[in-house]
């Protein structure tokens, strides 16, 4: 409990939000203090908190001008409501207007969309400026001046502690990293939730790419702008080590229906490795503690008991079930204990990484890091080709525009003591599919309920305004904090922070508690109903757009790995940006399956359908980076003929479904006595083998490393083959099964 107090303490989340009450605290002291007024510090202090949002992980530079757009789009609204709110019949037509144009803005990308948040929140924070000694325009320069306060908290922060957001996403990516490998255990051993267990994996991969992206970002961006320092290179290498890691988790792909028939009456086995397996998600935990300070650094693990159970069980295994039979099910656990070995391998590099991490030793950077880098796209031409119905951005825009003119209606109608209020809470809402606003309405709901329960309570035991102000400050910090991790939780305490403020200067506060919680339960109704009324984005309508970019990327990643065989050598960049984009648009399509099935059921066109084809993809990704990884890291013969006519085939079938789904003609086939023969091919290649390997143990002779490694090869990359063709095979019938 301590620890994770200490933890909480330590973590970005709390560092950002206690940066956020500081930026605010200052102006406001200062203001009372020397001046004698508040509305100045407030002022300042708006400024501040509504240039937070654009506070995201990333570059430096990318920071500065994503806050510096956030000033500049607040300075500009708040301005504009300000000098027509005293016009009502002008003030609703700039009203729409500002309001597309600002949620709008998110057509060019994830940084965008913060700062269209900071411009709705200012346009609607606008509203609840009465001062008498301030006017319009300053009360705008003063939120201008406060976000630039921020902006040089934010850089400042940046510079003296360099490692601090770095550390941060690092920890974070371990400890997703480490539930990812924890739940590939339990899939070895749990055949009955096998379904439960994938989901959860499709959303980890969601969060992991995010992840990887962000890190990328910070650390392979920091090298452009600031030369190649020995702690980037070190940072880039950590990195890498937990890429491989991530990959390689991946690339064990099996056949669970397979496993389960082999060794089920061989389960001691799979519980070993399921052990193992658990050890080193345990070790990823360790080392995500000791980046934090949580824990030191602890050389001694479990790996070589645990390996050599391993392979006391695959020589009992291979002796008592006896040669042929024993030969597919041994060299399935000894390629598997391979991989696990490397995994444990580069487990190793990251603590040796981690405990030299000051040192001045040479380590080679990652070769062209900087292509690694997703480039940001802020041509103005996206809000052309944008503008229509068909982008999500577009209706979105259109759905809030239509939602905030109804929730400020509504407000003004019924004379709410704070309608804006209403308007917030749509703001905070609404998002562009309806199950990121479902679930936010949820959570916004009961988190305000929680926090009016504890305030009444609180109101119930004590009239004292220090005791308020106290728990204002820290709600403010805790709810800060919270707002990214637990919305729930974050919204409960922004709750408090909200109704003891307003303790502080209005005697009446349980009639304040009951219009906060009047308002958020309208917002939070008109923001769920718009979302279902409003030109919905169902997914079921645009999936067919993430199959597509997973097929284009996952052929082109086929290709690279086609080339790599028969070239050999070290992976080119090209192989690495070919997996890369492979990685994330499985992620992208696993977000939007994982918001599918959020969706109300008579929404859920094909559901069954679409997890068949998530699945089928994954596995392609799974089955396919497993044959890449091991090309990269073994020594193969030359690439036989019959691979090419393999390769041809998946690569026509990843056309035909890209075809069908884009409603193209996808009459063409290839002929199958080319496979047949390629088939037999291998087979013959394999069988001819294990004849010479038989007759060798005749004659008492042991297997040589060649031979061994000739056996593991040929049964590993034809078995991944004939995978990925059965798999493209079945990609083309559920496509059609879609399509219909």
């Amino acid at each position: 409990m301590i620890k994770n107090l200490l933890r909480y303490f330590k973590s970005i989340h709390f560092t950002k939000a206690f940066l956020v009450a500081f930026a605010m605290a200052i102006p406001v002291f200062i203001s009372i203090y020397f001046y004698d007024r508040l509305d100045i510090g407030f002022s300042m202090a708006l400024g501040a908190i509504l240039c937070a949002p654009s506070d995201v992980a990333g570059s430096l530079k990318h920071k500065f001008y994503g806050i510096l757009a956030s000033i500049i789009l607040t300075f500009i609204t708040t301005f504009l409501v300000g000098y027509f709110s005293a016009y009502f019949y002008m003030l609703i037509p700039v009203l729409i207007v500002l309001v597309f144009a600002i949620s709008y803005i998110s057509v060019f990308g994830f940084r965008a969309s913060l700062v269209s948040l900071s411009g709705l929140l200012s346009l609607v924070l606008a509203f609840a400026q009465h001062s008498s000694e301030t006017s319009n325009f300053e009360h705008s320069l003063f939120i201008a001046l406060g976000g630039f306060w921020f902006l040089f908290l934010t850089i400042l922060m940046q510079i003296m502690f360099p490692k601090v957001e770095v550390d941060s996403m690092f920890v974070q990516l371990l400890e997703k990293t480490s539930a990812f490998i924890k739940i590939r255990g339990k899939l070895l051993e749990e055949s009955h939730n096998r379904t439960t267990l994938f989901e959860e994996i499709f959303k980890l991969q969601t969060e992991i790419n995010e992840l990887h992206e962000t890190i990328r970002e910070l650390i392979f961006e920091k090298r452009l702008s600031s030369g190649f320092s020995n702690r980037t290179r070190r940072q880039q290498l950590f990195f890498a080590k937990i890429m491989e890691i991530y990959e390689l988790a991946i690339s064990n792909t099996i056949d669970y229906d397979k496993l389960d028939g082999l060794f089920e009456k061989h389960s001691e086995i799979i519980n070993e490795f399921r052990n193992l397996i658990f050890e080193i998600s345990n070790r990823l935990d360790h080392i995500s503690k000791v980046i934090v300070k949580a824990e030191k650094l602890n050389f001694h693990t479990n790996f070589k008991i645990l390996l050599y159970n391993i392979e006391n069980h695959i020589n009992e295994y291979k002796f008592s079930v006896g040669l042929p039979k024993s030969r597919e099910g041994t060299i399935f656990l000894l390629n598997y204990k391979a991989y696990q070995d490397k995994q444990i391998s580069n487990l190793n590099d990251m603590a040796r990484i981690l405990n030299n991490y000051s040192k001045n030793d040479k380590i080679r950077g990652i070769k062209d890091a900087e292509q690694f880098i997703t480039p940001q796209d802020y041509d103005f031409k996206k809000l052309k080709a944008n503008f229509s119905f068909k982008s999500p951005i577009f209706r979105h825009s259109i759905r809030l525009t239509l939602t905030m003119l109804i929730g400020f209606i509504i407000g003004h109608v019924i004379e709410m003591q704070q309608p804006y209020w209403i308007l917030l809470t749509i703001v905070v809402i609404m998002r562009p599919s309806y199950s990121l606003t479902k679930e936010r309405t949820k959570h916004r709901v009961v988190g305000t309920l929680i926090g009016a329960a504890v305030g009444v309570g609180i109101v119930i035991l004590t009239q004292n305004t220090i005791v308020y102000g106290i728990i204002a400050a820290l709600s403010l910090i805790i709810g800060f904090s919270l707002v990214k991790q637990n919305y729930r939780n974050g919204a409960a305490f922004i709750t408090l922070y909200v109704i003891f403020m307003y303790a502080l200067i209005t005697p009446n506060i349980i009639t304040v508690i009951k219009f906060r919680v009047i308002d958020t339960l309208i917002g939070s109704t008109l923001a769920y109903m718009a979302n279902y009324f409003f030109w919905p984005a169902w997914e079921a309508k645009n999936i067919k757009e993430f199959f597509a970019n997973s097929i284009e990327a996952l052929s082109e990643f086929l290709k690279e790995v086609d080339k790599l065989y028969h070239k050999k050598g070290e992976a080119p960049t090209t192989y690495s940006l070919a997996r890369k984009e492979a990685f994330i648009q499985i992620g992208n399509l696993n977000a939007a399956y994982q918001r599918l099935v959020q969706e109300p059921k008579s929404k859920q066109k094909d559901s069954a359908t679409v997890y068949e084809l998530t699945n089928i993809l994954n596995t392609f990704l799974s089955s396919l980076s497993s044959l890449g990884m091991y090309i990269r890291t073994n020594e193969t013969g030359d690439a036989q003929k019959h691979f090419e006519i393999y390769v041809k085939h998946i690569l026509f079938h990843l056309k035909k479904s890209m075809a069908i789904l884009n409603n193209e003609d996808s009459k063409k086939s290839l002929e199958s006595q080319e496979l047949d023969r390629a088939t037999r091919s291998y087979e013959n290649y394999f069988q001819d083998l294990i004849l010479e390997r038989d007759k060798e143990i005749e004659e008492g002779l042991p297997i040589t490393e060649t031979m061994r490694s000739q056996l593991h090869e040929t049964q590993l990359v034809s078995d991944q083959v004939k995978w990925l063709f059965n798999l493209s095979e079945n990609l083309v019938k559920k496509v059609k099964g879609l399509k219909n």
